[in-house]
């Protein structure tokens, strides 16, 4: 198993300030992130109207937009600091106003069943990551359809549970198998548990290739009162323990290692089952 790919979501923690987005990005690639990832919607494209007219709350988050025109400076900063760039689109014109900067797209939960997002990504002939948070498997499958319908490059499915929070009892990461079973794809883990454990055990036992993290700098970010979002210390712990368990593995041969050399002759010689060699008892000092 490689390594997982770790995709920090920087989502509407933006506060739609140019250098806070740059500072999202500077941060993922220093905590160990491959990939920083935003949002692009309109508000009057991502609800309904009857939505908006009634709800104060769902009309506020035009403050979350992100501008369109940050798009080429975040781009070219994830270039200078040697991490992937990607962005969800919400509206069908954003995967256009997307390509020129995104290494791959992603398309959240809630617009798995949009087959006209999906195909417009998939016609960029781009990687696409798609999270399957409260999805059946044949709704996920029609989505895996579409895509390899209208395109032949890499599909990767995120197992993801849409609860903010995610209660650790609920992540339900086994499904990380069904769907690698069921599809033939990568899979991976979009997580809202804010739970080393959950990750941990996601990568260990069920082989998640990607995990994405919601991140916020400093718990100002407009979703941080949710409960989803990792701290930057936090999640740079988990993926170094991560990282340190793959270290872990070595090459497979059973072979004395480095540090075992100095204690070889220190081990019971054979022919009186005391410590250390005689060999070396004959020039010990003490």
């Amino acid at each position: 198993m490689n390594k997982p790919y770790f995709i920090s979501e920087v989502s509407s923690n933006h506060s739609q300030d140019l250098e806070r987005s740059k500072e999202f990005i500077r941060k993922s690639a220093e905590i160990g992130c491959d990939a920083v990832k935003f949002q692009l919607f309109k508000i009057d494209q991502l609800f309904a109207p009857e939505i908006l007219s009634k709800s104060k709350m769902h009309a506020d988050r035009k403050q979350w937009e992100l501008p369109v025109e940050f798009l080429p400076e975040l781009s070219a900063c994830s270039k200078e600091h040697s991490i992937d760039f990607s962005c969800t689109p919400f509206y069908l014109k954003a995967v256009e106003e997307l390509e020129p900067y995104v290494d791959f797209y992603k398309i959240a939960s809630y617009e798995l069943l949009w087959d006209d997002l999906i195909i417009e990504c998939a016609r960029t002939n781009k990687p696409l990551v798609l999270s399957t948070g409260m999805a059946t498997l044949d709704e996920i499958g029609h989505a895996v359809s579409t895509f390899n319908r209208h395109s032949s490059a890499e599909l990767t499915l995120l197992h993801t549970i849409s609860a903010y929070p995610t209660p650790i009892h609920e992540a339900n990461v086994s499904a990380i198998e069904t769907l690698r079973s069921k599809f033939g794809c990568q899979v991976g883990l979009s997580d809202h548990s804010v739970s080393p454990a959950v990750l941990l055990r996601a990568i260990h036992r069920w082989q998640a290739s990607a995990v994405e993290f919601h991140l916020d700098l400093d718990e100002h970010g407009e979703e941080y009162q949710t409960g989803h979002c990792w701290l930057p210390h936090q999640i740079e712990s988990t993926i170094k323990l991560v990282r340190d368990g793959f270290s872990a593995d070595g090459n497979g041969e059973k072979a004395p290692v480095p540090s075992e050399l100095p204690d070889r002759e220190w081990r019971a010689d054979p022919a009186d089952g005391l410590r250390p060699f005689k060999h070396v008892r004959k020039t010990f000092n003490g």
